[in-house]
């Protein structure tokens, strides 16, 4: 239990020590630190999908190949210390590769559960409009509920527990478009564009150095957080104060999605909550004990992109899901 606590800016925490908003940024600064010797430049993609981590939500990285999707996922769970798993989504991926299954022991004589690759803190779907349906239902069930189900018996996932999955967007031949229920279930929808010249040449550099991706350990990257520290800084961003203007924001944002010529689809009342949760997470990582608009706005994109449906006409003329919710954030009255 949290309560409000005197200085400004702190909760106390039942059982004894304070817990701050400052504490939140110190802690990432010192996450993204370790990033940085790995991944240059990203910082927007980083920030979200740390942003993502707070608010206990999963995140869908759609990217080219070679721009380090797999290597991000990669660094941010060895920076915070907790058990990696990466699954490779292919046509042939059954459920049971994915969560397991039970198998008879022969010395025992008895059926017992072997765990499949789902069972792990951070777990990267990668290419994960590669598998079919059956596949994808699994991961579904996992990535709403926090369990699976293995012969009938549900089975807890550890926590923390957050889904990373990548996606190709020039490829279809072979793939198998997420459902808009799948997609959903993804908190934030990260686009990671191509890196700037300047930083570009600096993975030169760095690869010129000596660095291999496949030989991270020899980076030397330290966990800075445990799961233990990544709950009490969730449990500040869930105390993050939000006015009744801010929220009726997040409302309005939401709600004219419904009214866009442009849109057969709409953004579900799950999307406001989820834009709620990240704008706290990022006023959190900022230091600040509230949400402001300038907080909604630029978390807007990323929540909502997945989760609109274009009509024909749309795609006709041009438009895409940012531009549609880059008009809509303009129409939209900002708060003061």
């Amino acid at each position: 239990m949290i309560r409000r606590a005197r200085p400004h800016g702190a909760w106390a925490v039942r059982g004894g020590g304070v817990i701050t908003t400052d504490s939140v940024g110190d802690a990432l600064q010192r996450v993204e630190a370790q990033i940085g010797r790995v991944i240059i430049g990203q910082q927007r993609v980083v920030e979200q999908a740390l942003c993502a981590l707070l608010a206990d939500g999963h995140i869908l990285i759609e990217g080219v190949p070679g721009i380090a999707k797999t290597l991000l996922v990669r660094v941010i769970a060895q920076t915070l210390g907790l058990q990696f798993r990466r699954v490779q989504f292919t046509p042939d991926l059954m459920p049971s590769d994915l969560i397991g299954t039970t198998i008879f022991d022969a010395q025992s004589g008895e059926f017992r559960v072997r765990y499949g690759p789902i069972f792990a803190n951070i777990v990267l779907a990668d290419e994960v409009n590669r598998t079919p349906p059956k596949t994808q239902s699994a991961l579904l069930e996992a990535m709403e509920e926090r369990k699976v189900t293995i012969d009938g018996v549900s089975h807890a996932l550890p926590r923390p527990f957050m889904v990373f999955a990548t996606q190709n967007p020039i490829e279809y031949e072979g793939t198998y478009p997420l459902p808009e229920a799948q997609l959903d279930r993804f908190l934030l929808k990260v686009v990671m564009d191509y890196p700037a010249e300047d930083e570009e040449r600096a993975i030169l550099r760095l690869h010129d150095a000596g660095f291999r991706t496949h030989q991270l350990e020899q980076v030397g990257l330290e966990p800075v957080m445990g799961a233990e520290e990544l709950e009490r800084l969730r449990a500040v961003v869930r105390s993050i104060q939000v006015t009744d203007e801010v929220r009726d924001y997040i409302l309005q944002i939401v709600r004219r999605t419904r009214q866009n010529e442009y849109l057969l689809v709409g953004a579900s009342p799950r999307a406001g909550v989820a834009l709620l949760l990240v704008s706290k997470a990022l006023a959190a990582m900022r230091g600040r004990t509230f949400v402001t608009p300038d907080d909604v706005k630029q978390m807007a994109t990323p929540v909502l992109r997945h989760r609109l449906i274009l009509k024909p006409e749309a795609e006709v003329e041009g438009l895409n899901a940012d531009r549609i919710l880059s008009s809509i954030l303009e129409a939209t009255p900002v708060p003061r």
